[in-house]
């Protein structure tokens, strides 16, 4: 009976038909909560994704990209992969980017020379000493690499990885064909002679390539080499060396001609829109700059820098310090562009860009990836002139510390880059203009990212990159597609988006500042109109329809 009644409904008190039941206690505080935090996350989400009533106006000059129909942007992606294309299409006429000659080791053997300790006729292999004279150099040869590569009768199915020793003595042939000490021997009374290490790692019969020395600078036509290995005596008796082959690489002369006037081509054009763009801008407050015509005012400078007009100074001044400067340069300009992906897609929804809020954090992600390329370039070329054997590779400790550290850096910039490009889209994709800019800037990023990875698996890249490829046997360049394709990508995209982002120049009785949002004046548009701009309104103000006012004036 007692549960009969407790299942009872409630009883219909206001003679409407049903009845409800009010929730008490903990789950009523719980609902209220509840909805108090959606109250509030509702009035919160209107700052942080604006719709079309939401006027976060800033005041910047009428960008071509604004008016642009689908035929012209059709031409300026046409003209880009057109200019791309004939650089590439030079590239493969061109020449090789590195020449290689090689000389065996057995050839190297001295007349009546017998083997030692045990007598066997191929010791010499294992131990040396081998002299050997490099192939005419000149100043165009920029540098050169001796490479090693052992080839043994080994059977086993096994690696082999040996730790061995080696030394070195350079000497130059002066004109009159005389050799003067460079690096060992006589030269500072041999106390800059060093035993370097080297790993020998072995499969079945082929052994991998090291590098024996790195010369940065050539002041010789000629060098006399010596180099001797210690350690190899017992790895000789069990896997019998066969043959020790000694390759000279450097890069070629025809390539080296190639790139000065191409770099002076791509400085002169960068100079001409470097003027030309700064003249469009010039009748304009720098205030009223939007953000991306405010980086595009410091890239096009580090473009003209990055190209280095200095860079037949390398050619003419006896000096590594001109090299030095090339590949710092390189590299600001490099990371300048990551600095300005990063700023465009937060700028373009954020008004108030100061420096400890806006620009430090930026800095802090990508300062450290400036840092470890200019320190391992600094750091390489440096170690290198002081000791043409060193190599970065075998200074395994500070090399992998540097690797990790990078790959650190390269990943909390992708992250961040990642988390600004979401926010970005997700804030302003009702926002038709601001869209706009969002798929170009994205859509031209994409392409430069793709194509530089492109390069860089194919083993180009800037200064430092380029030379630890070119130390590899395996990196061979058949033409200059490589460099031009790396140089002129970065040289398009900054002239393709110098065009984009110019003023579009509205006639003479028409405002020239438009506001930064211009959705107000876009809300009745169809979509083609909104995206592309129709024929007879493609020069209309941003801002004309905020004078007139709209609906959401009249709430």
């Amino acid at each position: 009976m007692a549960a009969s009644s407790a299942s009872k409904p409630p009883e219909d008190t206001s003679k409407l038909g049903y009845s409800y039941v009010t929730p008490a206690g903990m789950c009523l505080r719980l609902r209220q909560s509840l909805a108090q935090f959606s109250d509030l996350f509702s009035e919160f989400n209107k700052y942080i994704a604006p719709a079309y009533h939401h006027d976060r106006c800033e005041r910047s000059v009428h960008m071509r990209l604004y008016s642009m129909n689908k035929r012209e942007f059709a031409t300026v992606f046409l003209a880009f992969f057109a200019c791309f294309g004939l650089g590439i299409f030079i590239g493969l006429a061109g020449p090789p980017i590195t020449v290689m000659s090689k000389v065996s080791g057995g050839s190297l053997q001295p007349n009546g020379t017998v083997a030692a300790g045990d007598g066997a006729p191929g010791a010499y292999l294992a131990r040396g000493p081998f002299v050997m004279r490099t192939p005419l150099l000149t100043t165009y040869s920029q540098q050169l690499w001796i490479i090693a590569k052992l080839t043994t009768d080994n059977t086993d199915d096994e690696m082999v990885d040996k730790k061995f020793h080696l030394s070195v003595q350079i000497e130059g042939l002066t004109v009159d064909h005389k050799p003067m000490p460079v690096y060992g021997g006589a030269h500072n009374g041999g106390t800059d002679v060093r035993n370097r290490t080297r790993h020998l790692s072995c499969s079945y019969e082929e052994c991998d390539e090291f590098t024996v020395l790195h010369i940065g600078f050539l002041d010789y036509a000629h060098y006399i080499v010596t180099v001797q290995f210690y350690g190899l005596e017992a790895f000789h008796q069990r896997y019998n060396i066969r043959t020790v082959q000694f390759y000279f690489k450097s890069y070629n002369p025809a390539f080296t001609q190639i790139e000065i006037w191409f770099r002076f081509i791509f400085v002169l054009f960068t100079f001409i829109i470097t003027c030309w763009f700064a003249h469009t801008l010039r009748k304009y407050p720098m205030g009223d700059w939007s953000i991306e015509q405010k980086w595009l005012s410091i890239l096009l400078p580090l473009l003209l820098l990055f190209n280095n007009p200095l860079f037949p100074l390398i050619f003419i001044a006896n000096s590594w310090l001109p090299g030095m400067i090339d590949a710092l340069l390189q590299t600001t300009f490099l990371c300048g562009i990551l600095m300005f992906w990063l700023c465009v897609y937060h700028g373009l929804r954020q008004n108030e860009r100061k420096l400890l809020t806006f620009y430090l954090p930026k800095l802090i992600v990508v300062l450290p990836i400036w840092l470890c390329a200019v320190v391992l370039g600094i750091w390489e070329k440096c170690d290198e002139l002081n000791d043409p054997t060193y190599s970065h590779f075998e200074d395994s400790e500070n090399y992998n510390g540097l690797k990790v550290f990078v790959s650190i850096a390269g990943a909390m910039y992708l992250l961040y880059l990642g988390l600004l490009m979401l926010k970005a889209y997700s804030e302003l994709r009702s926002m038709p203009y601001f869209d706009m800019r969002l798929k170009i800037l994205t859509l031209l990023m994409l392409i430069v990212l793709t194509i530089s990875l492109i390069v860089t698996m194919q083993h180009f890249g800037f200064d430092t990159l380029e030379d630890n490829f070119i130390a590899q046997l395996y990196t061979s360049y058949k033409s200059s597609a490589q460099f031009m394709c790396f140089y002129g990508l970065l040289n398009f995209y900054l002239y393709a988006m110098a065009y984009v982002y110019s003023p579009s120049g509205p006639a003479v009785h028409e405002p020239i500042i438009a506001k930064d949002n211009p959705t107000f004046s876009m809300i009745n548009d169809s979509d083609e109109e909104v995206m592309y701009g129709s024929d007879e309104e493609s020069r209309r103000p941003l801002n004309s329809a905020c004078r007139k006012g709209n609906d959401y004036d009249s709430d």
